[in-house]
């Protein structure tokens, strides 16, 4: 019996449970659930970043434990989305590369599919979403209200949420119309005759209603809202994916750095809305982000509910590759490792991590065990009390026991897979990483040839510099052998050669 037919069975004892109110020790935990887009795993301060500040974040880091060695679902934005939500590890997936469904949205995942708000919901919980979503348009089986959240309130596709100004947002099923006339979009060149060197042009991709302000708020109002009981809140914020859109409040302190900042002008009308001053508006971005963060934090604190709450903080990939609105060189966005967004390569995919939950987890701790977006559904319902009860057809792991600073024995394998960017497969085992690359270019290349496994000894090598696999061909066999294993071919997201 799958959870959602369970939950009208079991909702009388959720009544039950109310109305006996539970004792301080009974209470359980909040969770708050912070997902940054495109955010690369050097980009806060606690991680390295040296000119990026995050304040809020780098507190948080002090407070709990942070991983050195975390991998998103995916290595952009849906497919990781769908392995967090399902706890299915790519190769299982429903989802597994981007795509826009018209009119708006991105391909459902099925109501068959048992998320981590459902699982949750079971439980008590109430459950919102505030930010944005993309796995699955308006009123579809995969919209956030029929997939176990009881409010949602952001962007429900992706391609909408790439303007920071946008006419619309979505509060649960109804359109909330925005302060902006006319919106401005993700995706525009500067007017026709206008001077790229006088800042000016560029004031016609400024709004008035910043949507994640307003997105912001409505998080705080669910958190007041259900203070008194159990909540999850899923907080997928926009930031700091490309458009660079920001309020000039917050540009201003890095303007007053006088970094060497060419602008972003869209030459050839590649790329999303362009910006005077770049570096200092991707920075600005992020710094808005923390700032939201720090909101939600000190609400928690002003509500006594601190001790009560579990926050988790990570990305969805890695810093994206546009390297003329994003100037990853510049802030060393993902530190020594190989690749950006797009890439199963260590930059793509491994990305900050940082659990803080009083008393239960130790501040200031850190940890590298190998953890991925598939863990948080056994995670987070063993944390609630529920251990291992709907692990069944999940790809995941429970790293509780090396939350609360016990020992945990390694996790045998670590396996994704990317039909976008040429097709991709990588599988970590232990210190070694194999990956495929290309596996959907080079038309007149043998299949052996695509097939070939790249392998490096993470250890020794982290920025992937050195392949090693003919040197180690008993560690490029057991790779190979669990490549296979664990993909099982997609009707929508194809790879040939080894479907």
């Amino acid at each position: 019996m799958n959870l959602k037919t369970l939950q009208a069975t079991i909702s009388a004892c959720f009544l039950l449970a109310a109305l006996t109110g539970l004792s301080a020790a009974e209470r359980k935990p909040n969770i708050i659930f912070i997902l940054a887009d495109d955010l690369g795993y050097a980009e806060l301060g606690s991680y390295g970043q040296k000119k990026i500040r995050t304040p809020h974040l780098d507190r948080l880091a002090k407070q709990g434990m942070s991983f050195t060695r975390n991998y998103s679902g995916n290595a952009v934005c849906a497919p990781s989305r769908c392995v967090l939500i399902t706890g299915k590890h790519p190769g299982h997936a429903f989802i597994r590369n981007n795509g826009e469904v018209k009119p708006e949205g991105q391909r459902p995942i099925p109501d068959s599919e048992q998320t981590i708000a459902e699982g949750l919901r079971k439980y008590g919980y109430a459950t919102g979403a505030f930010g944005k979503w993309g796995l699955g348009g308006p009123g579809t089986e995969g919209d956030p209200i029929y997939q176990g959240f009881d409010r949602f309130f952001g962007y429900n596709c992706q391609r909408h949420a790439h303007s920071y100004y946008p006419s619309y947002l979505w509060s649960n099923k109804v359109r909330v119309t925005l302060n902006n006339k006319p919106p401005v979009p993700g995706h525009a060149s500067l007017p026709k005759g206008s001077n790229p060197k006088d800042p000016r042009s560029y004031d016609v991709f400024k709004g008035k209603d910043y949507a994640p302000d307003r997105i912001n708020e409505q998080a705080l109002k669910f958190i007041r809202a259900n203070k008194d009981k159990p909540f999850f809140l899923y907080y997928p914020t926009v930031i700091p994916h490309v458009a660079l859109h920001v309020p000039d409040e917050e540009l201003k302190p890095y303007l007053d750095l006088g970094w060497k900042d060419p602008p972003f002008t869209r030459d050839g009308g590649y790329g999303y809305t362009p910006h005077f001053t770049p570096r200092a508006a991707y920075a600005a971005m992020i710094t808005r982000m923390d700032k939201y963060i720090g909101r939600i934090l000190g609400l928690i604190d002003e509500l006594g509910l601190a001790d009560d709450t579990i926050v988790i903080f990570t990305s969805d990939n890695g810093t994206t590759h546009l390297k003329q609105e994003v100037d990853y060189n510049f802030f060393n966005s993902v530190g020594k490792l190989r690749g950006l967004k797009g890439s199963l390569y260590e930059g793509g995919v491994r990305v900050p991590l940082i659990v803080r939950w009083p008393g239960k987890i130790k501040a200031g701790s850190s940890s590298d065990f190998v953890t991925g977006f598939e863990d948080w559904i056994p995670t987070l319902l063993e944390l609630a009390g529920h251990k291992g009860e709907e692990d069944e057809g999940l790809d995941g792991i429970s790293i509780a026991p090396t939350l609360r600073g016990k020992k945990q024995p390694g996790r045998e394998f670590l396996y994704r897979e990317f039909s976008g960017y040429g097709g991709q497969q990588a599988l970590w085992l232990g210190k070694w990483k194999g990956i495929r690359q290309r596996l959907l270019r080079d038309k007149k290349k043998p299949v052996k040839e695509k097939l070939r496994i790249q392998l490096y000894d993470l250890e020794k090598d982290p920025s992937e510099s050195e392949d090693v696999a003919s040197k180690n061909p008993e560690v490029v066999a057991r790779i190979r052998k669990l490549l296979e294993q664990e993909h099982t071919p997609s009707k929508f997201f194809p790879i040939k050669p080894i479907d």
